[in-house]
């Protein structure tokens, strides 16, 4: 990981609906959040172009381009995505997409470290729970593992080289998932309004917390990702939506318009 004050970074999310954007030069973060949703669209680009002439960072001089990949709102993913091609085709940068999920779990871990309910490097598992609509729930979990002799909490890009997979991506029912077999569990998203008592219940010494993919998170989540190798040219960044399929094709409902019609026709004495 570089701590090089000349690293720069653009992130944004427009997973939920709200819409978070930020850019970075060495330890210096502009930060600003908007409302998403079906304003995404219209309103990213010159929000993303107004905080880079903010920060005095044009878009060529990005190490790369950071982005919630998903899972999320699907016209938010693509919006988010396209931009994020558009800006870096433009620039000549690569981009870096990021799960929105380890996104909500980095930022609720680092508002109870800035809060004092938690110890900076104490162990931890999060469950991130992402509302997916059509009653149904986005979940992975994390475990945030201790590192003696880490760098500074303060630096960009020392918050995830500790963060490591603990139950997989997957959208459900919120009856069907299970919580994680740790003893200290924090249920973190934006889904506790819709689902709260259909969720697993709070174990002793767990909490929940509201929490989405702000590009704070994903800002705190670069570097090290790029030191990995995880960054992309443009053209190879794709969304990440979970479900297989949602929506069905125009030649799709008008198959299923005419069986539908065939059915009750036969279904006629």
């Amino acid at each position: 990981m570089s701590t090089s004050p000349e690293r720069r970074w653009l992130a944004f999310d427009t997973s939920t609906d709200v819409l978070s954007l930020a850019v970075a030069r060495g330890e210096q973060v502009w930060s600003q959040t908007l409302p998403g949703g079906a304003q995404a669209s219209s309103g990213l680009i010159p929000a993303v172009l107004a905080l880079l002439a903010e920060a005095d960072m044009p878009l060529a001089s990005l190490d790369a381009i950071v982005f919630g990949r998903g899972p999320g709102s699907f016209t938010g993913l693509r919006t988010a995505c396209a931009v994020a091609q558009g800006l870096a085709f433009g620039a000549d940068v690569p981009v870096l997409p990021i799960d929105t999920l380890l996104a909500v779990a980095e930022e609720a871990r680092w508002a109870q470290v800035q809060a004092g309910a938690l110890l900076p490097d104490a162990a931890l598992t999060v469950l991130a729970l992402l509302d997916a609509r059509m009653d149904e729930v986005y979940s992975a979990a994390y475990r945030w593992l201790p590192e003696p002799g880490a760098v500074p909490e303060s630096v960009p890009g020392s918050s995830h080289r500790r963060w490591q997979e603990a139950a997989p991506l997957q959208v459900g029912a919120p009856e069907k998932l299970q919580m994680p077999n740790d003893r200290v569990v924090l249920q973190a998203g934006n889904a506790f309004a819709a689902y709260g008592e259909r969720l697993p219940p709070v174990a002793p010494g767990g909490l929940r917390c509201e929490a989405l993919p702000t590009a704070a998170a994903l800002l705190r989540l670069a570097p090290a990702l790029w030191a990995q190798g995880l960054a992309v040219p443009a053209e190879q960044a794709m969304p990440l939506y979970i479900r297989d399929k949602v929506a069905n094709t125009t030649a799709e409902r008008e198959a299923m318009k005419a069986q539908t019609a065939l059915d009750k026709a036969a279904a006629q004495p």
